[in-house]
């Protein structure tokens, strides 16, 4: 007979009863779709930028005022001091930069570009916001119950929502807005205008909402767990807001973080033309129409505001791309 090999500590294997316990002591844990889409929307390092500008974004948007409460500004205090009367432009370098103003003042009043553009922020995320929100609700339940139940509903709402994505949506902003700029429903002023743009921003866009989950709508309703609620007794509302919704929220999410974007560069364009936000009242848009005249003897006023809108949207744009890719990675 051969002799047994001796081995040492280095070189033997691991029993069997050894590994055996070795994983009672840690034990294997599953891990949720959420925790898998997180673990790789983490790796995505531009889309988790994009997220961080996002949340700093709306930060100051909500705590623009308290902002300007304790530093003492005041987005519409003129300093005329600051004007040259014969050149009307702003005293110094760079269009008035100082530590007071280090983005400078207008040329019309001398008023403080950041304080502004501070201000500006919540305008631009409250008005593309509520859009979003209302363009999401309205586009949800009309898209859900299109793809579930088919037939005369699915050809009424889809034709509804061919006939809403053939209305000159900029021509329809531009005339409610500019009508209804005296006053109408009880509100006057902001208030009014802020809810007008909101309206028609967010109504007129629920389609492109409605048209993807009626699409996503169409591959779930015949899948195994639809059957089994419907083996199980469940009606069509029990089946839509509990058995399809919740499987449709990755790509609202998604959607939804892709039209805030959208939304804030259609309030700066109504903004700019002069029917949507209205002086003394800091807007993005407003400040680029006002700084249209002096482009060219001062790019900068053109510049601030501009990139402001460029980092919110680009900020919005790589948010929503990390998010698809990490919600559906066969996207990639």
């Amino acid at each position: 007979m051969t002799a047994p090999i001796e081995t040492t500590g280095a070189t033997a294997e691991a029993q069997p009863e050894a590994i055996l316990t070795g994983a009672k002591q840690s034990q294997i844990e599953g891990r949720s779709l959420s925790r898998i889409a997180w673990t790789r929307f983490k790796r995505d390092k531009v889309a988790v930028a994009g997220g961080v500008i996002v949340i700093m974004l709306v930060l100051l948007a909500i705590l623009s005022k308290p902002i300007q409460w304790i530093f003492g500004l005041d987005p519409n205090k003129f300093h005329q001091d600051l004007i040259d009367p014969a050149l009307l432009r702003p005293k110094g370098a760079w269009g008035g930069m100082s530590w007071s103003h280090p983005l400078g003042v207008d040329p019309q009043y001398g008023r403080d570009l950041l304080t502004r553009i501070i201000e500006g922020s919540w305008v631009s995320l409250l008005v593309a916001g509520g859009a979003t929100l209302l363009a999401v609700l309205i586009g949800v339940f009309f898209g859900v119950v299109a793809g579930y139940y088919g037939g005369f509903v699915d050809t009424l709402i889809s034709r509804t929502m061919d006939t809403f994505l053939a209305f000159p949506l900029l021509l329809f902003a531009i005339s409610i807005s500019a009508s209804l700029q005296d006053g109408a429903f009880g509100l006057s002023g902001l208030p009014l205008r802020i809810s007008v743009l909101i309206f028609v921003i967010g109504f007129f866009s629920w389609p492109y909402m409605g048209r993807i989950v009626r699409a996503q709508t169409l591959t779930l309703r015949n899948r195994e767990f639809v059957e089994a609620a419907k083996s199980l007794g469940a009606r069509g509302p029990f089946i839509l807001f509990r058995e399809l919704l919740p499987n449709l929220v990755a790509p609202i999410l998604v959607y939804a973080t892709l039209m805030i974007p959208t939304n804030i560069l259609f309030e700066a364009g109504l903004s700019f033309l002069g029917v949507g936000i209205a002086p003394p009242q800091a807007s993005w848009g407003q400040m680029l129409s006002n700084a249209s005249d002096i482009y060219e003897a001062d790019p900068q006023y053109m510049i601030v505001p501009g990139l402001a809108i460029f980092i919110t949207v680009l900020a919005f744009n790589l948010l929503g791309d990390g998010l698809r890719d990490a919600l559906d990675p066969r996207s990639k």
